[in-house]
């Protein structure tokens, strides 16, 4: 039972990832591609994490995997505003459609 809810929430992992990755590629400016890579990222890597856990069935790499996603935590917002900072910095505007 643990293996299936295991392996429903890794999938559910993939398709919030599989989702942020169109919306950096779908969205207009750095600041809005930004925020939905990380807002995501940190979801799906969340839920890829309990998922493994469910799937493993261990504590010790129960406690790993917990040590992950608090140092994710910690440092995902970090160099999410550093990236943001610089691309206001550097005057990163709308792009146009020049893809």
């Amino acid at each position: 039972m643990t293996a299936t809810v295991g392996w429903l929430v890794c999938g559910l992992a993939l398709l919030i990832l599989l989702i942020a990755a169109l919306g950096v590629y779908r969205l207009p400016d750095a600041l809005s591609r930004q925020h939905a890579a990380t807002k995501a990222a940190t979801l799906s890597l969340t839920l890829f994490a309990l998922g493994t856990a469910l799937l493993a069935w261990d504590w010790a790499w129960t406690w790993r995997l917990l040590v992950l996603v608090t140092i994710l935590f910690a440092t995902l917002p970090l160099a999410s505003h550093a990236l943001g900072r610089a691309a206001a910095d550097a005057g990163e505007r709308e792009r146009g459609d020049d893809r």
